[in-house]
């Protein structure tokens, strides 16, 4: 059995964005897994241990830089990496086309990938990556078993959860409350370094990358910095600090 599990780089939650030159500008700044995709290679991981014969693949599609993240993978106990790699920007459906190829070619039955990627701040990788290859799928999914060749599970939905059950070859998108991830050893750190990373370029695969970025800008709303004296009445100093608050901050109903 082969579970092929997507990971993207993002920036770390405690950087600043940058922009130089109408672009991100990532140079500098720290990079990590997304925290999504992070669930799904711990889940992969723990799969392996309960069944027989199981081999964890990673997977990114981006610039060289992505290899980081896909050490960190291999550091964590996946068997091995592909890097498709790219420097253009590509927008999740054209992503998907990869994912698909890659899980075609390399024989996969199960794709896990995160529920929501922070940089696109979308939800549509898995849902895109199944119909491709015509999978069922489960999104959001909070619990995962595998038995033969079902897949039974919980995930949430509108009104709560509900179980759910699929067979393989399947699509399944992770979320917080799934697992804990683990951390990576200085053994298996040193371990990734002899695992196989194989690197692909974007143009060995069908795909026509169809977005045109423009411009990046960082938005910054300014404060309307309202100053209430609430010494001279107080009672209207409330009002207008309750209207401010329903009609221009917009946090009460």
């Amino acid at each position: 059995m082969r579970i092929l599990s997507v990971i993207r780089q993002v920036l770390d939650a405690e950087e600043n964005v940058r922009i130089a030159a109408d672009r991100v500008d990532l140079a500098s700044s720290k990079l990590v897994i997304d925290s999504m995709d992070e669930y799904g290679v711990e889940e992969a991981l723990r799969l392996r241990e309960k069944l027989p014969d199981v081999e964890v693949i990673v997977m990114a599609v981006g610039p060289e830089r992505a290899e980081a993240g896909l050490r960190t993978a291999l550091a964590l106990g996946a068997d091995r990496a592909i890097l498709v790699e790219t420097s253009e920007a590509l927008d999740v459906i054209a992503v998907s086309s990869v994912v698909a190829q890659v899980a075609q070619r390399e024989q996969a039955d199960l794709v896990l990938c995160g529920g929501q990627q922070a940089d696109w701040d979308c939800q549509g990788l898995g849902a895109a990556v199944a119909e491709r290859l015509n999978w069922p799928q489960s999104t959001w999914t909070t619990k995962l078993a595998i038995e033969g060749s079902a897949v039974t599970g919980k995930h949430d939905v509108d009104d709560g959860t509900e179980t759910f059950a699929l067979s393989l070859p399947a699509v399944i998108t992770t979320q917080q409350g799934l697992n804990e991830p683990r951390y990576p050893t200085l053994p298996n750190i040193m371990k990734a370094k002899k695992k196989e990373l194989r690197r692909q370029p974007l143009e060995s695969f069908s795909v026509t990358p169809r977005l045109k970025l423009l411009h990046a800008e960082v938005q910054v709303k300014e404060r309307l910095r309202v100053m209430i004296d609430g010494k001279k009445d107080p009672a209207a100093s409330a009002t207008q600090l309750v209207d401010l608050l329903r009609n221009e901050a917009r946090v009460l109903a």
